[in-house]
């Protein structure tokens, strides 16, 4: 064997050699198709710069303005996101400068998480509907859809309200104010409008994460806008895509009515085509807007600033930050686009699409061709590491010598890599920084893994499917969402929320900010009190405000409850206790949040302060009711407001005097509050006698 194994190591190197040569000559067609999509881009660029942007006047935000609303409808399809769904829905609606807009969350039947998050976002916002789907989950994305389709063509049908474009947003994206009026402004000359989509920003240090930041800075600025000029497609990011009416309508008359192909895993992907056959305009759409951003220096050992960053009106979003979930996910992503793309739509289209359905599937090839690479590079390193401390024998003269051509295709190769840095640098840093840009280089490794990773997972889920019959189905991305994004509004008042919200008119709020000035009531108890707004989203509008959570008061809770504090505190600062939580801490309801001095006040009585939770007016009402043996029974929202109340709200009294007076009321000591307030000199016995008449004919007409 020693005599034959210099022979066997030579022949070994030979065949690295020569499985290096293909692979080389693999990646310099596959450099050769990327340079041409950077030539085609940096030059379009340049003639735009100098032959048409100096001869147009820029779409500027007044434009977006002057533009009359029309209704917009958003669909959010959502299997196990109990996690992020109310966080972005509340952060969607705080956000968007629009009004004329409905969101529809499609939810799963065997999902009561999420149903109980949706509902609970419903419940707070007039313009959200929950929609089921007809099957449990998990299905896939395109059947979710289109049961929120559906629902919405039946709520046109109940409303007569056309919605002049469809938009498709995850449960984890995080939207421009603009958004909405931006799709707006481009309906219905527009088909189909993708909005740039962007990762969040992450630390310097999470590779795996990085490497969306560095991928979608790229491709949605430079091949998406290259697809665009060149094939005249752009297909759907899967989020921050509005469908023209029009377009709905044209795929929902074909294919039995479904909207979205429910035979695959990227249905964005797949109806972009469909609309590029139907001669559909589809666009890239790029307007500069302004970002805050807080942004970390120096990797870290700077301290940390916020800037104003002008970049394209995006969608963004964080993306999966293991090795794992990432694989997974962009197994489902070649899955789609590759396999079932090259299965269901072949190579249809124009010699320009072709070229693009070409480039978007050599990936389940060149995917598994750059780790090849990287164990050929390394071999060499081993095998020259050998000749220089002599423990390789001679060996066949390596063709990479004789050949000259090969090393040209080497040094293409170089070139063209270094291009591909150069450019991904350039990205990046417009968007992330120059530390970002520099943390891009090393990740483009990283990415390599990853998607080697995710092409074996696709080959191994298509070809189970061809051959074993194996079911495709969802492949679930569990998903975060920023919190400083979602929370960072609750400085609105009180007025301006339920605005937003679209639960109050804002004719209807001027009218009660004007009430508020002569009755001295609280907002929303005026608003309440004319019918303008319900109890509950009132309690809601609160909690979020406050950043309190809900709670709902029973009278099973009342009577379980009701000795944990004194009857006077309770009834003096309308609280009412609702138990103790896994600390042993007091928890009590109120219907806004306590001042400091009712806190401290709480605090002495019971030795530690207590855990607010918000609940309706209506339920503090009824509970101390029940606790002072006046009431009869719980009677929900429609219950009659407390004695001082509708004196307050019929002007028979100083709020600053009632609330003094109330500072030493003592019901054991001082008797019913009307009688108290008489001798105080508050109220006149003739106004009390009038407002018990109409507590009483209000008590009267509620259903025993």
């Amino acid at each position: 064997m020693s005599l034959y194994w210099p022979y066997l190591l030579a022949d070994f190197i030979r065949v690295v050699e020569y499985m290096s040569a293909v692979v080389a000559v693999l990646i310099l067609l596959s450099s050769i198709d990327d340079l041409f999509v950077d030539a085609w881009y940096w030059t379009r660029r340049v003639y735009r710069r100098f032959a048409i942007e100096p001869f147009i006047r820029p779409l500027s935000v007044q434009a977006l303005y002057q533009k009359d609303e029309q209704p917009l409808a958003i669909m959010i399809p959502a299997w196990q996101e109990s996690d992020v769904i109310a966080a972005m829905i509340e952060n969607m609606v705080s956000v968007l400068d629009y009004r004329r807009y409905m969101v529809f969350v499609g939810t799963y039947p065997n999902d009561p998480a999420t149903i109980a998050e949706v509902e609970r976002m419903r419940r707070r916002y007039k313009q959200l509907v929950r929609v089921e789907t007809r099957s449990p989950g998990p299905t896939n994305k395109a059947d979710c859809l289109n049961a929120v389709v559906r629902a919405i063509f039946q709520h046109e049908q109940m409303t007569g309200v056309e919605f002049a474009g469809l938009i498709l947003h995850d449960s984890e994206d995080v939207l421009h104010p603009l958004e909405l009026r931006f799709f707006n402004y481009l309906l219905p000359r527009k088909d189909m409008i993708q909005v740039p989509v962007v990762s969040l920003e992450r630390h310097w240090s999470e590779m795996v994460a990085g490497i969306y930041m560095d991928e979608f800075a790229e491709w949605h600025a430079k091949d998406l806008v290259v697809r665009e000029s060149v094939a005249g497609e752009v297909p759907s990011a899967g989020v921050g895509t509005c469908f023209s009416r029009r377009a709905v309508l044209h795929l929902r008359a074909q294919d039995q009515g479904e909207v979205f192909n429910t035979a695959s895993l990227t249905e964005d992907y797949d109806i972009s085509a469909r609309l590029k056959d139907a001669h559909m305009q589809a666009i890239i759409a790029r307007f500069p807007v302004e970002y805050r951003v807080k942004r970390e220096t120096f990797f870290g050992f700077g301290r940390d600033k916020e800037i104003q960053l002008s970049m394209p009106l995006c969608v963004r979003e964080f993306f999966p930050d293991t090795f794992r979930t990432s694989y997974r996910q962009k197994a489902r992503w070649a899955l789609g686009i590759a396999f079932q793309g090259w299965q269901h739509m072949g190579w249809q289209g124009s010699l320009a699409s072709k070229y693009f359905l070409m480039r978007d599937r050599k990936g389940v090839v060149t995917s598994i061709i750059t780790v090849v690479a990287y164990v050929l590079a390394a071999m060499f390193l081993v095998i020259y590491f050998g000749n220089e401390i002599g423990i390789i024998p001679e060996r066949y003269p390596s063709i990479f010598a004789t050949e000259g051509w090969l090393l040209a295709v080497l040094a293409a190769n170089a070139v063209a890599f270094a291009l591909r840095l150069v450019q991904r640098f350039h990205f990046v840093s417009a968007i992330y920084g120059w530390e970002q840009g520099l943390m891009s280089v090393p990740r483009v490794v990283m990415g390599n893994f990853v998607n080697f990773a995710a092409t074996l997972r696709a080959w191994k889920l298509f070809l189970g499917h061809i051959f074993l019959g194996r079911r495709i189905v969802w492949d679930k991305t569990m998903h975060d969402f920023p919190e400083n994004d979602a929370f960072a509004h609750r400085r609105q008042r009180l007025g301006e929320l339920l605005v937003t919200w679209q639960a109050v008119l804002p004719e209807h709020l001027e009218e009660a900010l004007a009430l508020q000035s002569r009755q001295q009531q609280p907002l929303g108890r005026i608003l309440v009190s004319k019918g303008w707004l319900d109890d509950e989203t009132l309690a809601e509008a609160i909690a979020y405000q406050s950043n309190l959570p809900r709670t709902h008061v029973t009278e099973q809770m009342v009577k379980a409850f009701h000795d944990l504090l004194p009857v006077d505190l309770m009834v003096r600062r309308r609280v009412v206790p609702v138990g103790r939580d896994a600390t042993g801490r007091l928890v009590v309801a109120v219907a806004s949040p306590l001042s400091d001095k009712a806190l401290e006040e709480l605090r002495v009585s019971v030795g530690d302060l207590p855990v607010q939770q918000i609940a309706r007016e209506s339920e503090i009402n009824d509970g101390l009711r029940l606790i002072r043996g006046t009431g009869r029974a719980f009677e929900g929202a429609q219950s009659p407001p407390l004695l001082g109340d509708l004196l307050l709200e019929k002007g028979l009294m100083r709020r600053e005097a009632f609330e003094a007076a109330m500072e030493h009321y003592r019901p054991d000591v001082d008797g019913r509050i009307g009688e108290y307030l008489v001798r105080c000199g508050i109220v006149t016995s003739e106004a009390l006698t009038e407002t018990m008449k109409e507590q009483q004919r209000r008590l009267m007409l509620l259903p025993a």
